[in-house]
């Protein structure tokens, strides 16, 4: 199908057009408000000005109408759906783009004069000067706005009002790391916040009933006649309460681990340890494990701090639905005030069973239906332990394998256990010093058995011992010091020992049964605050296999490359993973991720494991081409059918992608996509001509772009992408680049749209 270029001329005639009529629908009287500006004569050599200005140009309000290629497109939308008879096409473009009028009559300049002088006095530029000039011109208006500023004044000297109170002396003691130096200059929002940080500091030293209103600060600008220099006094409100002048002690503290309004108090009993109650009815968690949660000590003095960080602690080990700590006074009367603190502790269901049906569908063809049962213990022996037992069946059929459709077809079954402690178990004991959240302990154990549509059969066992936990709320750690995988190649059809003879490298990725070693995971996440304009991801991952054992392998004298008679692999693996998402609005987003892996054989392996390798295409991948179907390199099967895909993975993958997100209506969400990538082979593999990872990497790169809707209701996203081509990297040199776009015909269509089907976004 050609692109008629008329469609382009009278999409931008519309919105011509639509310009033009904007004047018939302004009211009589009304004057449509086309924006402000404003124009600031100042002192050259003033530093640090342009913050300011910027806070200057933001009181510029109301906001005027917006432009689409110089036209008032969401006016316009918003002027036709007033008319009598709107009709389904004007209303839905007023719903989607329409905008509101901003007449002049809602501005007013003489307030903004107003509001502009305030802020420069705030910000320490007393004595400045403002005006403005409104500008007509048929049925539109705008604002010139005109400021004066001159050098403000700085602080000469800082000094704290004293009488002979504890709580003088301790903000003494805070002031020594104040921001106000001599030479800053006045300004309130400093002030606001050096209120902040010594009321802070206060209540870290145990003032429980402080209050930043407690503070004022007082200029003097009258202390020269030649400088603009002002003297900055600080002192406590003469109405400060009582008890807001006293330091707090923690006299008691109780903790209820199994709190409900149905509990009986008569059936509750008390265990005290180390200062605290524990105080249950029914036995649900040892007041020994339980006390390793609690930082606040009895007889210290309250710490926000302290009792923020102990509710995070009981909260991460995810056996509480509801973690609330309550301070209350105590009737007594010295020079401290005294507190009691109960943490009252609800928890959740203990067991639960969940069943979950699937219908699974890939990029390549295979479809078919799924089932998980996960069964979960929260508290299995009272210390807040989880054990999961989660078991898996699913069944795949290539609905679009041609000819061999019966052999096309996968059976998967699977069962998994994981017990997860909420502290370390270690050989020794270990007394965690983590503050924010509690490392975790995990354990797992788990088999797998699948069959190929004839091909193979495998069976595999994993077990893992390591440890995760978050170091703040944006930095997580996971790492697995013994992490074992067997893989049992158990029956194999002629058809795909012809395949592994014809390929000794995939042959070889097949035959290291036994892996064993150890990785690590960092994730450093600022993504899921939507209010931050720019947030950050940075994932690495690090992935050691087969070095321990080779040792103790050498160290006996065999040297054989196997353990228990198995096959080991050796290799070292790192994954980079960096994303960067620009949030332009609240709604709008620019998100951009570059991977980069790299997995290196050792010694006795020449490729990674199979389950090991890397591969490229999919849904969460270069969205372009079907899963499994780039690389390595400039490599292209001979024949592309359901084996290709055992060829396509790598030791090395490289890929970029961006995606601009926007809202379309309600809960559906639109996104426009360019994806870039390939994976290559660490060492020549003739069976797979041009994989190999050289200097020209980069003409070998895969792209694609695409369309994609997004069903985003909050707590899960469900996606559809298409997208199609843009470079083939295993077409002849010269020819990679491009694409007819004829979306007429069958056979395009079929070969260069790719549909994807995903749950929550890519990156």
């Amino acid at each position: 199908m050609k692109i008629n270029k008329n469609i382009l001329f009278c999409f931008l005639a519309v919105i011509s057009v639509s310009g033009c009529q904007i004047k018939k629908h302004i009211p009589e009287g009304e004057l449509l408000y086309t924006g402000a500006s404003l124009e600031i004569e100042r002192p050259e050599d003033l530093e640090d000005f342009k913050v300011v200005e910027e806070e200057l140009n933001s009181l510029l309000r109301p906001e005027p109408n917006s432009k689409l290629l110089g036209m008032y497109f969401g006016l316009w939308a918003h002027y036709k759906s007033e008319k009598e008879r709107p009709g389904f096409i004007n209303r839905f473009f007023n719903k989607t783009f329409g905008q509101e009028p901003v007449y002049f009559s809602q501005v007013d300049p003489a307030r903004t004069e107003e509001l502009i002088l305030n802020r420069l006095e705030n910000r320490g530029y007393f004595y400045g000067s403002t005006s403005s000039e409104v500008n007509r011109k048929e049925k539109f208006a705008d604002v010139k706005y005109a400021v004066k500023v001159s050098y403000p004044y700085v602080l000469s000297e800082l000094e704290l009002e004293r009488d002979s109170l504890q709580i003088e002396h301790e903000i003494q003691e805070i002031l020594t790391e104040t921001e106000l130096k001599s030479g800053s200059r006045f300004d309130i929002n400093t002030l606001n916040q050096e209120r902040d940080r010594i009321d802070e500091a206060l209540k870290k030293r145990g003032y429980y009933n402080f209050n930043n209103d407690y503070l004022i600060f007082e200029a003097d600008t009258n202390i020269s006649d030649t400088a603009r220099l002002f003297k900055l006094y600080l002192r406590l409100k003469t109405n400060t309460p009582e008890n807001g002048l006293l330091p707090y002690q923690v006299d008691q503290i109780q903790v209820f681990p199994n709190y409900s309004l149905d509990e009986s108090g008569e059936k509750l009993d008390t265990v005290s340890l180390e200062g605290k109650d524990f105080i249950q009815g029914n036995f649900v968690f040892k007041p020994k494990l339980l006390n390793d949660y609690i930082l606040i000590e009895k007889g210290k003095r309250y710490d926000p701090t302290k009792s923020r960080l102990s509710s995070n602690r009981l909260s991460s080990i995810g056996n509480y639905k509801f973690v609330n700590l309550r301070y209350e006074e105590l009737n007594k009367k010295d020079s401290l005030g005294h507190l009691s603190a109960s943490f009252y502790l609800s928890p959740m269901t203990k067991r639960s069973v969940r069943a979950e049906l699937l219908a699974v569908s890939k990029s390549n063809n295979f479809a078919g239906p799924a089932l998980n049962l996960v069964y979960r213990n929260r508290n299995l022996f009272h210390g807040g332990e989880t054990f999961n037992l989660t078991g898996n069946i699913g069944y795949e059929l290539q609905i679009a394998g041609g000819e061999n459709r019966s052999k096309l077809e996968s059976f998967q079954l699977g069962l998994k256990a994981d017990l997860i402690f909420p502290r370390v178990i270690f050989f020794v004991p270990i007394k965690e010093k983590f503050s924010y959240s509690v490392p975790k302990t995990k354990i797992s154990l788990g088999t797998e058995y699948l069959s190929r549509g004839g091909l193979y059969r495998l069976n595999s066992f994993l077990t893992s011992y390591g440890y995760f936990w978050n170091a703040n709320k944006f930095v997580y750690h996971e790492i697995n010091p013994i992490n074992v995988n067997i893989v049992n190649l158990s029956q194999s059809s002629p058809e795909f020992d012809e395949i592994l003879d014809n390929n000794p490298f995939l042959k070889k990725s097949f035959e290291q049964s036994f892996i064993a070693g150890i990785n690590y995971t960092f994730n450093y996440n600022k993504l899921n605050d939507r209010f931050r304009t720019h947030g950050y991801f940075f994932g690495l991952g690090l992935d050691f296999a087969g070095n321990t054992i080779h040792a103790l392998d050498k160290l006996v004298g065999k040297g054989d490359g196997k353990v228990f008679g198995l096959e080991y692999a050796q290799y070292a693996k790192i994954d980079l993973d960096f994303r960067y998402h620009f949030n332009f609005t609240n709604t709008q987003t620019v998100a951009t991720r570059l991977f980069a892996g790299v997995g290196v054989p050792i010694n006795n392996s020449s490729s990674l494991p199979f389950s090991k390798q890397y591969f490229s295409g999919g849904p969460n991948s270069i969205r372009a081409f079907r899963i499994r179907s780039i690389g390595p390199g400039s490599y292209q099967p001979e024949v592309i059918d359901d084996n290709s895909y055992f060829d396509q993975s790598g030791d090395i993958r490289l890929e970029g992608n961006i995606e601009y997100r926007f809202p379309m209506v309600s809960y559906l969400k639109g996104a426009l996509f360019l994806d870039a990538g390939n994976i290559w082979l660490m060492n020549e593999n003739e069976a797979l001509p041009g994989g190999k990872f050289s200097s020209s990497w980069w003409k070998e790169i895969a792209m694609g772009t695409g369309f994609g809707l997004r069903v985003d209701i909050e707590f899960f996203v469900i996606r559809f992408d298409i997208a199609t081509p843009l470079r083939k990297p295993f077409l002849p040199e010269g020819e990679r680049w491009g694409n007819s776009f004829d979306i007429g015909s069958k056979t395009w269509r079929k070969e260069n749209l790719i549909f994807n089907f995903a749950i929550g976004y890519p990156f």
